[in-house]
C-alpha cells in the first residue's frame, strides 16, 4: 500500500527548521503568516516577551471579498502594516511559516512592504 506523505507535516518541519534560526525582538518583531484554503492570517510577534503585538486576517470584520486569493493576501498585508505603524513598528523579520515564497505569501509580503514595513 502506498501512502501519501502529509504536506502539512512537511510544512511544519520546514517551519520549525526556520524558527530555530529567526526570532522576533521588541526592536524587530517577527511577522508570522498562516495560510489555509479559505483564509490568510498574519501576526506580529515579540518572541522575547511572548506576546502578539498586532494581527490581521481575512476573517476580520469589515473585510470584503474572498479570503483565499492573492487580492485578499495583499489587503491583509496592507492591514498588518497599518496596525504595525499604529504600534510604532517599522522593521520586522518575515516568517513565511514553512510555505514557499510565492503566490499568496508573496502578495502578503508585498502588501506589507507597500504599507511601510521594512524586511
Amino acid at each position: 500500500m502506498i501512502t501519501k506523505p502529509s504536506s502539512n507535516k512537511a510544512r511544519q518541519k520546514r517551519h520549525y527548521r526556520v524558527r530555530n534560526k529567526i526570532s522576533g525582538t521588541a526592536q524587530r518583531p517577527r511577522l508570522n503568516v498562516f495560510r489555509s484554503a479559505k483564509h490568510i492570517y498574519a501576526q506580529i510577534i515579540d518572541d522575547v516577551a511572548g506576546i502578539t503585538l498586532a494581527s490581521a486576517s481575512s476573517m476580520d470584520k469589515g473585510f470584503e471579498g474572498m479570503g483565499g486569493n492573492k487580492d485578499a493576501a495583499k489587503k491583509v498585508g496592507l492591514k498588518i502594516a497599518e496596525a504595525a505603524k499604529a504600534k510604532g513598528i517599522e522593521e520586522i523579520v518575515f516568517d513565511r511559516g514553512g510555505y514557499l515564497f510565492h503566490g499568496r505569501i508573496k502578495e502578503l509580503a508585498e502588501g506589507a512592504r507597500e504599507g511601510g514595513l521594512r524586511f
